[in-house]
């Protein structure tokens, strides 16, 4: 209600204003044929004038009219070069903060909630340099001031800060053209005043903050490397320290644009994703829902009987799995590439020195242009009480341990209830372990939506899991020979015996033993980086789970191209990360993917949407299959096909998923995917007729029923 009050309250004044005209009163011709008539006036009521002319530039400028121009003229006409630069000042800065609120109250949280996806970016911009931005379009008086005042009030730029900026930006501007105003009987037209040297001027002015800021950063470089000794020559281009994904990855592009680039990694190449994560995991998984199809056969018209396992080739064959896929990020592959690959452990010793010990225990140095940083993450161990009194493992070391079992452990606590934590706990329990899962928030995948983290656990039930949710570890401890861990659940503490302990709580970054602190590189959870994933030194990046803020063997490979294209070209061109599309799946059975924004995303942060679910029972290949179940739910701007995100629960859904992936980051909305041939049939047709589903809820049904009556027309009924 107050926001209609002050629309109407706003349209009556600029109606007004035009109907009685008031606009010839602020032209340039009215101005100089009445210059005489305002200087009689002031003389005879110098503060009333004054105020007068205050109040009105205030106004004139608060609501966008036209005439702030001709007002600037009149302040110096009236009141001389100091006077009329104060007045002048200081009204266009108060009316333009003015303009900028009323824009910011009725339209910012519309014009946010509606284009929320595509202004992200922008939006944090303008928080970082809002006012550096300001301060430049200020400085260029050709810019529409109106129109930089009702932009930036959709911003989350603060008032004070618009105000303040506006102030000093418009003030070179502001003196200018009151200068004119002092001089108004030789000026013929306000065009007058801009001649092609002032607007070069103009120009040169507003380049002027972009010129300080490239010195005030190279002040900061001098800053960063003043107590280091710059080398005189570099033997190297690059040095990536880490053989993961980010590692891999960064070494690999600069292989490929001829750069001279060594890698060093101190364990084994491939990182945590080829050894202890995505593919023992997932090798894992598939051997225990083979189990789990054989134990369930009957939904085939097959018979079903219990799995025999044989734990030991089960791991032998994880072994295998990923011996086989070594060869892909071996150190022969990489040098065939062009990469020197050094087997050893790196230290950062100054911005250009990598010092590095072989695993013969030989120590050598080398400098390079430049560094990445791709050092990983290990998993966390909680702080629990006597945990390492007991036997407890990580995803980093149960694959070795269970190698050397001939059977897989009667009973197993799983710690944590995020992907790690849900893919282990339900694969051993299909492969016959007694597992419990222990989670101490009240849900299973907390990131995800409630139905989904619902579905989860009942599938983790069906399978065998015992899913305790809102339990705390206490501590763990022998009695009698057995293991235990104290669990509290509420005021009531309770005990499970197991014989393995799993932690799947979580990762750390590996931050510590490479020179970062010696260096004064800021960390917290991992490396402090900017949009370019520069450290506080500007030759040395960070890339993949050491710098956050997914932890994904696909995000850290996205981040590894900006960081060796940044690295390399940075002279040239510096490329600002883009995380706008990240895709994401927890492999249980049923998968659970998704890829932007979920229902509990968009309310948390004040997003409209709508939701289009499809049930994946009514997929006919889903049902030949005997794997109808699950669902799609697509999140859109409402009214609009526009994908926000979308989440997938079923059978191949990271693979499904790909599909939106693709539209969100082309901006293809869901009447795209409507459009497009999906064969038949295939899980995939889901996406199409989970598009249907929104078309049919935004059907024109005005339309049917003419259409209706136009076929009973052409029958002949109606006549």
């Amino acid at each position: 209600m107050k926001k209609t009050g002050l629309i109407l309250l706003v349209v009556i004044l600029i109606t007004l204003f035009f109907l009685f005209d008031l606009d010839h009163w602020l032209s340039f011709e009215n101005l100089k044929q009445q210059q005489d008539a305002f200087n009689t006036l002031l003389e005879q009521s110098p503060l009333q004038v004054t105020a007068a002319f205050f109040l009105i530039y205030i106004v004139v400028t608060a609501l966008s009219l036209p005439g702030a121009l001709i007002m600037t003229l009149a302040g110096g006409a009236l009141f001389g070069v100091f006077y009329g630069t104060l007045l002048v000042s200081f009204a266009s800065s108060i009316g333009a903060t003015l303009a900028f609120l009323v824009s910011r109250y009725l339209l910012r949280d519309a014009i946010q909630k509606r284009y929320s996806s595509k202004l992200t970016t922008i939006n944090n911009g303008i928080t970082k340099d809002g006012g550096f931005y300001l301060f430049t379009l200020r400085l260029v008086p050709v810019f529409p001031f109106f129109l930089i005042n009702l932009v930036m009030g959709l911003s989350p730029l603060p008032a004070t800060t618009f105000y303040w900026v506006s102030q000093v930006g418009m003030l070179a501007g502001t003196v200018i053209y009151v200068n004119a105003g002092t001089q108004l009987s030789r000026l013929d037209s306000p065009s007058d005043i801009l001649s092609p040297g002032l607007l070069m001027s103009f120009v040169l002015l507003g380049l002027f903050p972009f010129i300080a800021r490239a010195i005030i950063q190279q002040l900061k470089k001098r800053r960063a490397y003043q107590k280091w000794q710059r080398p005189g020559y570099f033997d190297r281009n690059l040095i990536v320290i880490g053989g993961g994904a980010a590692g891999l990855v960064s070494a690999y592009i600069g292989a490929t644009v001829k750069a001279k680039v060594t890698l060093i990694e101190g364990h084994k190449m491939g990182g945590d994703c080829l050894n202890y994560g995505c593919v023992p995991s997932k090798a894992l998984i598939k051997s225990a829902k083979l189990a789990h199809q054989i134990q369930h056969a009957e939904r085939y018209g097959l018979l079903g009987q219990h799995a025999q396992v044989d734990f030991a080739q089960v791991m032998h064959r994880i072994h295998d799995v990923i011996r086989q896929i070594e060869p892909h990020d071996s150190v022969e592959r990489y040098t065939q590439l062009g990469v020197e690959v050094l087997q050893g452990y790196a230290r950062i010793i100054d911005p250009w020195t990598v010092e590095y010990t072989l695993t013969n225990g030989q120590t050598q140095r080398l400098t390079s242009c430049n560094i990445i940083i791709a050092t990983g993450a290990r998993p966390f161990i909680p702080p629990i009480a006597g945990i390492h009194d007991v036997a407890h493992l990580t995803s980093d070391t149960l694959w070795d341990e269970f190698a050397r079992l001939d059977r897989i452990p009667n009973r197993l606590v799983v710690l944590g209830g995020g992907p790690i934590g849900c893919e282990l706990a339900q694969s051993l329990a299909r492969l016959g372990a007694d597992v419990t899962q222990v989670e101490r928030g009240d849900r299973l995948l907390a990131n995800e939506d409630e139905d989904v983290s619902t579905h989860v656990r009942a599938v983790m039930e069906q399978d065998g899991v015992h899913v305790l949710t809102e339990h705390e570890a206490i501590n763990c401890e022998h009695v009698n020979g057995q293991q235990e861990i104290v669990l509290r659940h509420g005021d009531v503490e309770h005990r499970v015996s197991f014989d393995y302990l799993i932690c799947a709580t979580g990762r750390a970054a590996r931050l510590q033993g490479f020179g970062l602190e010696e260096l004064g590189i800021e960390t917290q959870r991992t490396i402090n980086t900017n949009e370019y994933l520069e450290t506080l030194y500007p030759n040395i990046f960070a890339a993949g789970d050491v710098a956050g803020p997914y932890q994904f063997t696909h995000t850290a490979a996205h981040q590894a191209w900006y960081a060796a294209v940044n690295s390399l070209f940075g002279s040239f061109k510096r490329f600002r990360v883009d995380y706008s599309v990240i895709p994401w799946t927890t492999f249980i059975d049923p998968e659970v993917a998704r890829v932007g924004l979920n229902e509990q995303q968009a309310r948390a942060n004040g997003i409209d949407y709508e939701i289009t679910r499809y049930g994946i029972d009514d997929l006919d290949r889903a049902i030949a299959d005997s794997v109808d179940y699950g669902f799609i739910k697509v999140l859109t701007v409402p009214d609009k096909d526009r994908i926000l995100g979308v989440t997938i629960v079923g059978e191949h859904a990271s693979d499904m998923l790909t599909e939106f992936v693709l539209a969100m980051k082309h901006d293809l909305g869901l009447n795209k995917i409507l459009g497009t041939i999906h064969t038949y049939p295939t899980l995939s047709e889901a996406n199409k007729y989970a598009a249907g589903e929104w078309k049919r809820a935004h059907a024109p049904q005005w339309v049917f029923k003419w259409l209706e009556r136009y076929h009973d027309w052409k029958r002949g009924k109606a006549r």
